[in-house]
């Protein structure tokens, strides 16, 4: 595969999910190109410990999105327990109490909805373990932008649903074991992005 000129990564990720990351997120190399944004599927009233736990295996700064908040590259961003995380075309977040989709606020699909109107074939998503069918629609539209699409082997995965959906509703680019995401992401997103 040629090298993935890719403005940032989104990931959908619900039951298994906080393993799930453990496997990618600190594989991330510390000049990282592209930032990271993550839908994962929690109580409402979670705590932080989650992206506590990343950030200290990282060399990433693992983070907590907030309104307004500017992307960059160098981050990873967390999606707010109980409210959906939307990319606005100024390259900054809003977040939303607006319904539950697919049973789920943050959706999978919000996210990966609102970052392809934005970085439109320059995304990449990633949809990973989880117990129902939240990212499939939104994968099926980075595709149709012209982004990429990467979908955890069901294999793989704790929760097989949510990967077995994204690979029967769209054409993935790259289906991969969980343990080969990280270094795939290294080696194959382009470094010319910073």
């Amino acid at each position: 595969m040629r090298k993935f000129d890719c403005k940032a990564i989104v990931i959908g990720v619900s039951a298994g999910g906080m393993l799930a990351l453990r496997k990618i997120i600190p594989v991330l190399s510390a000049d990282f190109p592209a930032p990271v944004i993550i839908v994962q599927h929690m109580h409402p009233y979670s705590d932080n410990f989650m992206i506590h736990d990343l950030d200290r295996k990282s060399t990433l700064n693992v983070r907590q999105a907030e309104e307004k908040e500017n992307i960059s590259a160098g981050n990873v961003y967390i999606a707010p327990s109980n409210y959906h995380l939307l990319v606005e075309q100024d390259k900054t977040f809003s977040l939303s109490v607006c319904e539950r989709l697919n049973f789920s606020r943050p959706s999978i699909d919000i996210l990966f909805e609102t970052a392809s109107e934005v970085y439109q074939d320059k995304l990449l998503g990633i949809v990973l373990t989880g117990a129902n069918k939240d990212g499939s629609e939104g994968a099926k539209i980075i595709k149709q932008r012209g982004g990429k699409i990467i979908v955890q082997d069901p294999k793989t995965a704790e929760s097989k649903v949510m990967p077995q959906s994204a690979i029967a509703n769209t054409n993935p680019d790259h289906i991969l074991p969980l343990t080969d995401i990280g270094d795939f992401l290294n080696k194959y997103i382009n470094k010319r992005n910073k």
